[in-house]
Parts: C-alpha cells; sequence; structure tokens
C-alpha cells in the first residue's frame, strides 16, 4: 500500500482541496478491497446504515426524490461497523497518517466509511459539498475516495473545483438534480474552472469536505465502485446535526459537546500520542 505523502502533495491539497494518489493499491490489495467490500455490502441485505433501519434519506440528505436519486449512486455507510474484516482496512492508521498530514492535524477520528457504487446508466451527482451534511464543522474535514474500478470520463469519475474550500462555507445547499444549483449558493464561482480526476482502479484521492465536488453520469454498461471514508479531525464537537447518529446517541448530545465515542468515530491516528485503535 502506498501511504507515503510528500510535501509537493501536501501542497497541493491545501491549495486545491484535493488530491490524487496513483497506485495507492497494489493488484493484490486491490482484489483484498474488493471482495472484503463486496463481501460485506451482501452481509447487510440492503441495510443503508446501522441503528437507522426503515429510515432511509436520513442519513444523506439526497434521497427527497427516490426515483431520481436511486439512479445516482448506490450507498451503504459505516461497514466497519457490521464487518470486521472491512474494520481492520478501515482502521489503518497509516491511511489516518495520510489524512492528517494532508488536513495539516494532530488526530484523525472516522466520522463514516461508505461504499459508493454506481449502477450502468446511473445519473451524474451534481456539485456539492460534504462537511455541511456532518454533525461537526472543521474547515479540515476530508474524504478519502478509493477506485475499485477505474474511473473514466465515461463511467462517473470525480470532478472537483480547484480551491473553492478556502471559499465556501457550513451552509447545506444540498444535492440536487441540476448540477449548477450549488451555485445558486456561490454565484461567484460558477465560473471557476473544474477538474476531472480519472483514475485507474487502486489509485485513491483525498478531497476537503468544503471542496465543491461532483461525478458525470455512467454512460457505460459497466459498474464505478469506490470505497469512501470520511474522516473527521479529532477535538471536534456536536454542532446539532444528526446525519449518521443514531436518536438515540442524539438525545444524549448537546450542541458542544465533545465526539469521542470510540464505538462510533474511532480515533485511528494521533501524532502526539501514536495511537491507533482495533478494538
Amino acid at each position: 500500500m502506498n501511504t507515503s505523502i510528500n510535501q509537493a502533495q501536501i501542497d497541493f491539497y491545501q491549495e486545491n482541496g484535493f488530491v490524487v494518489i496513483e497506485d495507492f493499491l497494489d493488484p493484490e490489495e486491490l482484489d483484498q478491497w474488493r471482495d472484503t467490500v463486496m463481501k460485506a455490502i451482501a452481509q447487510r441485505k440492503g441495510l443503508k446504515i446501522p441503528g437507522k433501519a426503515g429510515k432511509v434519506g436520513e442519513d444523506d440528505g439526497i434521497n427527497n426524490d427516490a426515483e431520481y436519486f436511486s439512479k445516482v449512486f448506490d450507498q451503504m455507510i459505516n461497514l466497519w461497523q457490521t464487518d470486521d474484516s472491512v474494520k481492520e482496512l478501515m482502521f489503518n492508521p497509516a491511511i489516518g497518517q495520510m489524512a492528517a498530514r494532508l488536513a495539516g492535524v494532530d488526530g484523525i477520528r472516522i466520522w463514516h466509511d461508505q461504499a459508493l457504487f454506481k449502477k450502468p446508466w446511473a445519473n451524474p451527482t451534481s456539485w456539492h459539498l460534504d462537511t455541511p451534511f456532518w454533525s461537526f464543522s472543521d474547515r479540515k474535514a476530508l474524504s478519502i475516495w478509493i477506485a475499485l474500478d477505474d474511473a473514466t470520463l465515461e463511467n462517473g469519475c470525480l470532478f472537483f473545483v480547484p480551491g473553492s474550500h478556502k471559499l465556501t462555507g457550513f451552509e447545506n445547499p444540498g444535492i440536487g438534480k441540476n448540477m449548477d444549483s450549488i451555485f445558486e449558493y456561490y454565484p461567484n464561482m460558477r465560473h471557476m474552472p473544474s477538474v476531472a480526476a480519472t483514475m485507474k482502479a487502486g489509485s485513491c484521492s483525498f478531497h476537503n469536505g468544503l471542496t465543491i465536488h461532483g461525478a458525470n453520469a455512467n454512460m457505460t454498461s459497466g459498474f464505478r465502485r469506490a470505497m469512501t471514508c470520511a474522516y473527521m479531525p479529532d477535538g471536534n464537537t456536536y454542532n446539532g446535526i444528526q446525519n449518521i447518529l443514531t436518536d438515540e446517541q442524539v438525545h444524549a448530545l448537546n450542541i458542544g459537546d465533545l465526539l469521542n465515542n470510540e464505538q462510533q468515530t474511532p480515533l485511528i491516528y494521533s501524532q502526539s500520542s501514536r495511537v491507533s485503535r482495533f478494538t
């Protein structure tokens, strides 16, 4: 696994709000990730997120129009909570260190992992932000996006608006049907250029949760599979948004409470204490 990060990559990420890491997984590791993720999804039997059976749409906020959005991507959240093999992959402190170095933070907690599969002929994913959906507000939060299949212009690769993370805020524009709906919130960015992040299978990208990003439609008869994980810098507090938290967890929290529940947001890397947790 290629978990090395150099200063040029850190500088590129800080300036642009994303970076692509080629050959993150070698062929054997790629096979392992594919097999592990597919088995974990099968084991879930359609349950989108643990603790929220029957509450489709509460976790991501984009399912208000099921007919359209069910054809954007298939989504399974927090596979690490229901599959030990996925947990072992997600809890890798070397990946946590990559995220911490790129973000410039001391510690990294998992917010949620997420399998994102575009089926054949899937709709595009319109421009959106990630962090405003989450239960904390941090300009340094970020995600990893691991290509389990080649991500091409034809099958739905990611696109980013470089530097947008410096200009966006925590107001949530949501994910609409129209690609340009986010620019109703950020009209000054309407004419900023976008960049395609094509990746061969086994490569990955990191992006800031406030970077404007989206994905093409899948114009092919094959799948575009990705495994992702959202990371919360250690020390964040609850902002009142439920997102992935269960009703019971929300009822036990007050705005401003520290989000440090190891069963929900495990600390996988800390520079100061060299912590990695596999419990």
